[in-house]
């Protein structure tokens, strides 16, 4: 007789590392399409406004109202909260696997973003529902008018304001290093595990996830300094 597992193959470490992969992607891809949406504000108050617009007229007539943007909001929920639980039961994996603890076991050195992703997560958690409370719901935006998308971030990151700009950058820089930290682990599963390929992936890693910060940086400090008004 043949026993087979009734586990779900989604609940194996290989399946929970390609939830992880798959989810981790749409993130990275939705953090790339948010960051060039927000240099549009470079372009000016009349280019911003017709973006910021346009975001919630796509999908018309097909979908009425703002439909689009309440999927896109339920699909990245989901990604977040698959990320979560399945970073989570592979951590709890690894730690059972290993319940010796060793006297003199040589200390495991990680990587910055490696060893703070929980504080990090935390973070990154509060900054997202303030983000939301300040230039989606307009709660506590000085302006809150969201027939006014230019205006509420101009008067979001102005100079009076910078502790918020401050908590963005703090925020932003934490998304850096988990960003530079899951792509370096995904490059070296996908075959990068010799020491140039794993300098490779490290350099790929570093020099994206810089790239991400400097354009979601970019605005709030422009604005701060007065480049944007």
């Amino acid at each position: 007789m043949v026993v087979t597992s009734s586990r779900s193959p989604v609940r194996s470490s290989v399946g929970l590392k390609a939830v992880m992969a798959v989810t981790g992607i749409v993130l990275v891809l939705f953090l790339v399409a948010h960051m060039l949406g927000n240099l549009k504000t470079f372009a000016g108050q009349t280019s911003f406004d017709h973006y910021a617009h346009w975001l919630r007229e796509i999908g018309a007539p097909i979908l009425p109202g703002v439909w689009f943007l309440w999927i896109m909001r339920v699909g990245l929920l989901v990604a977040v909260l698959g990320h979560i639980a399945a970073a989570t039961a592979l951590a709890r994996r690894a730690r059972a696997a290993r319940p010796v603890r060793y006297a003199h076991r040589k200390k495991v050195q990680g990587s910055y973003a490696a060893r703070t992703m929980r504080w990090g997560g935390v973070i990154i958690l509060l900054f997202v529902v303030y983000h939301l409370l300040d230039l989606t719901t307009g709660t506590l935006n000085p302006v809150g008018d969201p027939s006014r998308p230019y205006a509420n971030v101009v008067a979001d990151f102005a100079p009076a304001r910078w502790y918020v700009t401050l908590f963005y950058t703090l925020a932003i820089v934490t998304v850096g290093f988990h960003l530079r930290h899951g792509l370096f682990s995904a490059l070296r599963s996908l075959g990068q595990q010799t020491p140039r390929g794993e300098r490779r992936a490290r350099l790929v890693a570093l020099l994206f996830s810089v790239a991400l910060c400097a354009g979601y940086l970019a605005v709030p400090f422009a604005v701060l300094t007065g480049l944007v008004d």
